[in-house]
Order: structure tokens, then sequence, then C-alpha cells
């Protein structure tokens, strides 16, 4: 397949996963952990710009990050925020989580512990999870109200010398296909996959774009099926 046709078909699922959704001023920014320092500097400009008055990171060593930093996610990206001027006593670090689900049930349980209630957030990932971490966060917190950011950059752009267009590819289709399968596992709300979104995902798959699937042919087949 052409280098051009897999950028084509791989934006339209870019495009899927960013929701584009209004910022509002919240209770409270909550920033997920990631291999992306863009992130965290997405989540504390927005603290800087007055958006909330409270800004959490949340994430342990991850997947990803186990093999390339030796301290959690939150605790580097709040070292982001600290050298960006957001004040030490407006953060706070939950870093023992290591996927979306536990961002938000140990975000949860932390913020139990010290009672504190927000009633909306502003939740912060990478372009291409916003889907997912909005539909977890309905799935796990729905009696609580978000929106969804990332930083704000394309999908031509959003490679770099530490994240290669390549991985971003695999992990975008890997994390359709946990969008799709992850309702029926209660870890995320039910969402509509367009047609030619699912159609881009079948062929990319096709092609290889396969190293972060959820192995198991029962998992493959229960995309065409559902």
């Amino acid at each position: 397949m052409k280098k051009e046709t897999i950028h084509q078909l791989a934006k339209k699922i870019w495009n899927y996963h960013h929701l584009n959704q209004k910022l509002e001023k919240a209770d409270c920014i909550l920033v997920l952990g990631s291999y992306d320092i863009r992130v965290a500097e997405r989540g504390a400009q927005l603290f800087l710009d007055g958006y909330a008055p409270l800004i959490i990171f949340s994430g342990g060593l991850g997947s990803l990050t186990k093999n390339i930093w030796l301290e959690p996610e939150a605790d580097k990206f709040a070292e982001v925020a600290l050298k960006m001027g957001v004040p030490k006593d407006r953060i706070l670090i939950e870093n023992k989580s290591t996927n979306t689900g536990e961002n938000f049930l140990f975000t949860k349980k932390m913020l139990s512990e010290r009672n504190i209630n927000p009633k909306k957030f502003i939740l912060v990932q990478k372009p291409y999870m916003e889907r997912r971490a909005y539909a977890t966060f309905r799935k796990l917190w729905p009696e609580k109200k978000c929106v969804v950011t990332s930083p704000e950059i394309s999908f031509e752009d959003y490679p770099n010398k530490e994240i290669v267009k390549d991985d971003v590819i695999n992990i975008m289709v890997g994390d359709l296909q946990r969008i799709k399968i992850y309702p029926q596992k209660r870890f995320q709300i039910p969402q509509e996959i367009p047609s030619e979104v699912s159609k881009a995902y079948e062929k990319l798959v096709a092609v290889g774009y396969t190293k972060h699937l959820i192995v198991g042919l029962g998992y493959l087949l229960l995309w065409v099926k559902l």
C-alpha cells in the first residue's frame, strides 16, 4: 500500500478520535499521563490561562513509559508544570495508575480521601486518545461532567523524533479496537463508529498495523460481528 494511502486512512481514524469539544472553565484539570510531554504542557497552560483552580496529573509507568522512564508519568508531568509556573500547592499527583481506567478510579479515590469534590473536569490527553478518555470517564465517573482536550497539533505535525508516525498509527488502530470492544467489558460507554472509519481500520490491520491490538482471533472476529 502506498504511503499516501496509509496516511489518508490513518487520518480518518485520527479525526474520529479527536472530539473537538468546546473548552469551558471547570473545577479541575485532570491530565492523563503518557510518553508525550506536550500533554503536560497543554494541561499546565490551561491552568495558567485560568480554566480551573486545581490541576491533577495521573499516571504511573504504563506499557510504553516503563521502558523509557524511571519516574512515574505524573511526577514527570508535574515537573513540567512547575517549570511553566504552576504553583506547587495547586498540583495533585496520582502516580500509581497504569491505564486509562485506573487514571480515573485512582484519582477518584484520592480526591475522596482528601474531601475534594470537583463537579466538572477538563480532561487532557493525546489528540488521538480524546474519544477513549471521554468514553472511559463517562462510564466510570458518570456523576461528573467533563470536556476533553489535547495539544493543538495536526496529524501531519504530531510525530517527532521520540514519537514516530508508524507507532502513532499502531496505537490509534489499537485504541479504535478498544472503543469497539470495551463497552462489552463495561470499561467504556458505547460509541458509534462510522463505516468509513471501520473500513480504514480493517485496511490498516490488513497491511500490518497490529502492534497495539488486543491479541486473539476472538477479538478480531468480534469487530466484524458487532
